[in-house]
């Protein structure tokens, strides 16, 4: 077959004209890239039939809708109104679920758009927001640019009584790489609720009852024990040498113990107000997970090793309260039910870990290789684990700087709750000592499992 040198030239014009239409919508698009940090602020109350839902949001957070511009990139305000609504339409109504007695409220209205300065702060209250967002808008010699302006929205919904309950599912994660939501909701009887959270939390009850907070804190609980590998190893440590029903429930029994002792402490304030205790912890969580291994690998008696799992039980507590601290907002005024609620959660999910981790362990040890060397190989393998996370959270720890506390009332009046927590994990230990002993009396002979 010949070639025609015309239809060449053709096919090669059509393929540059397809990539040129192609580029061209790219560019538009990629024109607003996704910005980094976007922090959303919202209000909702409920007056009459109305909710009012107030959201102030970064106008660069608001992608694909070309707002009037002038100059090296002015916004033209008096010809935005149009623009900012079909923002508020794409971007935010959307994206957001609420609910009165847990039915979707479906219609809702834009009552009013208004861009903001940056150094506005009205969104610090309600009647103040509300008042900015329904003011005049601002005069075009603002010389306000896109990316330094606020868009603030008011969004009406009807509704049957402002007495009802209400909720929130809110998904502006899209709007930035990392997105942070405040979410402040003003009771009816005047009770103010403030929520702060990362990305979307899913269903948020601004006024929860008890057992809405009891399910809620409980998932929780089983997903952070789930998703924490550091706790995780540390409970396998626990389980290699010793998977029989005795030392099992001697053990499991005393890290369960300990760790609610401290995990409960810690939702009452009795946490050190210092950036490196933290990282200490988690630095001790690592070095829990190392000592055990090791332990294993040399030998061990389970009727000993319940005071080193309570001694680590402590530990990890306060790694199980950092966890907490972050969703104890969502509690509402139900602190001692969610608090609770969370440690069955994580009770829960340890059990699960148990339940599949024992049966696993004993045919692994049984069918494929011998016990004790067995043992050795995999604690090995966890404490290579457990050294890597130890030292590269020593090195953060160490980052920190180190200063002794002011001796005042402060420090005298936490210094008497430490040893108020010490005396009562003392007087637990003694208790435990005194059952232990009854329970593990006619087992003096350590028998490998």
């Amino acid at each position: 077959m010949i070639l025609d040198p015309k239809a060449i030239f053709t096919f090669v014009i059509r393929i540059l004209l397809i990539l040129i239409v192609g580029i061209l919508p790219l560019q538009a698009v990629t024109a607003h890239e996704v910005p980094t940090d976007v922090v959303v602020r919202t209000i909702l109350k409920a007056e009459g039939n109305e909710l009012n839902f107030l959201v102030r949001v970064p106008l660069e957070a608001m992608r694909d809708v070309n707002f009037p511009q002038t100059g090296p990139g002015y916004l033209v305000i008096s010809e935005a109104d149009e623009y900012l609504r079909d923002a508020a339409t794409i971007w935010i109504a959307p994206e957001v679920t609420l609910y009165e007695n847990d039915k979707p409220l479906r219609e809702w209205e834009i009552g009013a758009v208004r861009l903001a300065l940056p150094s506005d702060r009205s969104f610090e209250d309600y009647a103040s927001a509300l008042n900015t967002v329904t003011s005049p808008a601002l005069s075009d010699n603002e010389e306000l640019r896109r990316d330094q302006a606020l868009l603030d929205v008011l969004i009406r919904y009807p509704i049957d009584s402002a007495s009802s309950e209400f909720s929130i599912a809110p998904e502006f994660a899209r709007l930035g790489l990392e997105t942070t939501t405040v979410v402040r909701f003003l009771h009816v009887d005047g009770v103010e609720r403030v929520f702060q959270f990362r990305g979307d939390p899913g269903l948020l009850r601004l006024d929860p009852r008890w057992h809405h907070a009891f399910f809620r804190f409980v998932g929780s609980g089983i997903e952070h024990i789930l998703d924490g590998v550091d706790h995780l190893l540390f409970i396998i440590c626990l389980l290699i040498p010793f998977r029989r029903i005795r030392p099992l429930v001697v053990i499991i029994t005393s890290f369960t113990v300990a760790h609610s002792i401290t995990l409960i402490a810690s939702a009452f304030g009795m946490v050190p107000n210092v950036l490196w205790f933290p990282p200490l912890i988690e630095t001790l969580i690592a070095a829990s997970i190392v000592y055990m291994a090791l332990e294993n690998i040399v030998g061990s008696q389970w009727q000993k090793r319940w005071i080193i799992a309570f001694g680590f039980g402590l530990v990890h507590g306060f790694g199980f309260s950092f966890a907490l601290s972050e969703i104890l907002q969502f509690a509402g005024g139900h602190l001692l039910t969610s608090l609770l609620a969370f440690n069955l959660g994580v009770e829960i999910g340890q059990l699960f870990i148990i339940i599949l981790a024992v049966p696993i362990l004993n045919f692994v040890f049984g069918n494929v290789i011998a016990r004790r060397i067995g043992t050795i190989l995999l604690s090995a393998i966890l404490a290579h684990s457990g050294w890597h996370w130890m030292s590269e959270r020593a090195g953060q720890l160490v980052e920190y700087s180190f200063a002794w506390p002011e001796l005042n009332f402060a420090f005298f009046a936490s210094l008497m709750r430490w040893l108020m927590l010490l005396v009562f994990i003392g007087a637990v230990l003694w208790t435990m000592v005194r059952l232990y002993d009854r329970f593990l009396r006619g087992s003096i002979v350590n028998r490998p499992s």
